[in-house]
Formats: structure tokens, C-alpha cells, sequence
């Protein structure tokens, strides 16, 4: 028989099967690590998620806060006795511009994102045979700080139209606006910018404080025209911003066309309802 050397001792085994153990661990903790910190990467910000809001929205400036308007604005000049004013620019020195938008046919969901992240004040000028069944859109900017105004129920021209026609398109819109959004407005705008005397006595029936015209507005491809001769964005004026399906440019480009002027221009945005 051939005869076994001598043996190992037990202690010396069981430490060399340790080692070996330990070090195969240790190995395998590395590439954990590894995964480890680069999960850890994968959840720092990064990428377009990280940008401010104002690069998403095509900006190249982020908007300087608007000012605190007075406690008591300068009051417009009504159009006559008993009658709201009629009012394109608002006489403040505060570097704000207003926007404003008509009518309620476009309803991207991105510009209420835009709204929400740049805060921007906007007020929204309605007309029900417009909007349809859209309102919870409006209802969905007004709760990011849009405010909700009257622009008629059926959009007619308002000029020449008999008293009682006229009460019903303002008063009419008055009454569903403050069942959609719990408020009646306090302003309107005539659709086209056409209104009369009529006009005026049936916007103060329904409890209209001003009427609201624009001097600078920006046309379907982005471009601002203006009104009274006008050739560049001041204080004080007002700007609308008509939504239409139709337009080379969607209502977020021509917004952010509006405010790259207002910037280049040394204005911000302020909120309408303030200064009126």
C-alpha cells in the first residue's frame, strides 16, 4: 500500500479556505459598486429635464418679476357718464406689457405648461360657441394664475347690433362664465375690436368694468403689428394674442416670439386685472 504523507493540520485548511472565500467577495464587490454609482448618476439631473424653465419655453433670459402695482391704480377715463372705459394701453411707468388671448380655439396642454412654469399672468378672452366643450382647458390655466374674461357667447360683430342683442352676447357669456369658473368677469373685449355706444351700455348692464382693445397684436406667423402708428412694444400696452388652429405658429412660438420682444425691450408681464 503506498503510504499517505503527512497530513495538513485542520487550522491551516480552514484559513487557506477563507482567504480564498474572502477573497472572491471581495471581487464581487467592485462591479456592485460600479452599478451602484452609476444608478446614482442615472437619477442626477440631466438632459432637457435639468434646463430652466425659461431655455424650454425659448427663452434666453429668465422674466424679471413684475412690480407690485399701486394699491389704487390710476382709473381709466370712462368713454362717458356711467359708462366703462375703453382701454388699449394702460397708463402706469411700471415696465409691464399685458397678454392677452381671444377666443379659446386652441387648447394645447403645453401652454398651460408654458403658463405654469414661466408664471405668466395671461388673461384669457372667451367666447362659448368657440370654446364648446374645451372649458376644462381654461379651467385647468386659471388654476395656474390665468384669469377668465368675457369675448361674447357667439362672436358677432357688435357694432350696429339693437340693445337687446347686445346685452344678450355679454350678459349671456357673463352668466356661463361665472357658472364655469364661480366669477363673473370684469372685462370684455368686443369681437374685432368693433363696438358703440350700445356696446357700452350693454357692457355696463352686465357689470363690465372696461372694455378691452389692444395696441400691439401678434399675427398668426409671430409678427406684432400695432395700432395709432406705433412701431415697438411700450409700458402699458396691451397685446392680443388670437388662438387659432390655422396659425403658421402655435400659441406657445408666437407667446415666446411676444416675450423675446418684451425682453429685448427691457419689459416684463403684469396682470391685467391689476392695473384695472
Amino acid at each position: 500500500m503506498r503510504q499517505r504523507g503527512p497530513g495538513r493540520p485542520a487550522g491551516v485548511l480552514a484559513a487557506v479556505l477563507a482567504a480564498v472565500l474572502l477573497a472572491g467577495c471581495a471581487q464581487s464587490v467592485d462591479p456592485i459598486e460600479r452599478l451602484g454609482k452609476k444608478a446614482a448618476q442615472r437619477v442626477r439631473p440631466h438632459g432637457p429635464a435639468a434646463e430652466p424653465p425659461y431655455r424650454r419655453w425659448g427663452l434666453t433670459a429668465p422674466l424679471t418679476p413684475a412690480p407690485h402695482p399701486a394699491a389704487r391704480p390710476p382709473a381709466a377715463h370712462p368713454a362717458a357718464p356711467g359708462l366703462p372705459p375703453v382701454v388699449s394701453r394702460v397708463p402706469t411707468r411700471d415696465p409691464v406689457v399685458f397678454l392677452t388671448y381671444d377666443d379659446g380655439a386652441e387648447k394645447d396642454p403645453r401652454f398651460v405648461d408654458m403658463v405654469r412654469e414661466l408664471r405668466l399672468p395671461v388673461s384669457m378672452f372667451l367666447t362659448d360657441s368657440v370654446v364648446g366643450p374645451g372649458y376644462g382647458h381654461f379651467a385647468r390655466l386659471q388654476a395656474v394664475g390665468a384669469s377668465i374674461q368675457n369675448h361674447t357667447l357667439d362672436h358677432p360683430a357688435m357694432r350696429g347690433l339693437p340693445f337687446a342683442g347686445q346685452r344678450a352676447e355679454i350678459c349671456g357669456q357673463q352668466d356661463k362664465l361665472r357658472s364655469r369658473f364661480g366669477h363673473r368677469p370684469r372685462l370684455f373685449r368686443p369681437p374685432y375690436g368693433a363696438y358703440d355706444r350700445t356696446t357700452l351700455r350693454a357692457a355696463a348692464r352686465c357689470g363690465v368694468a372696461a372694455l378691452v382693445l389692444w395696441r400691439a397684436a401678434s399675427e398668426g406667423d409671430g409678427s406684432l403689428t400695432y395700432r395709432r402708428g406705433g412701431h415697438r412694444l411700450r409700458p402699458g400696452d396691451v397685446v392680443s394674442l388670437a388662438s387659432g388652429e390655422t396659425a403658421a405658429l402655435t400659441l406657445r412660438e408666437r407667446t415666446t416670439r411676444v416675450l423675446r420682444e418684451a425682453q429685448h425691450r427691457r419689459l416684463t408681464v403684469g396682470r391685467l386685472e391689476d392695473y384695472l
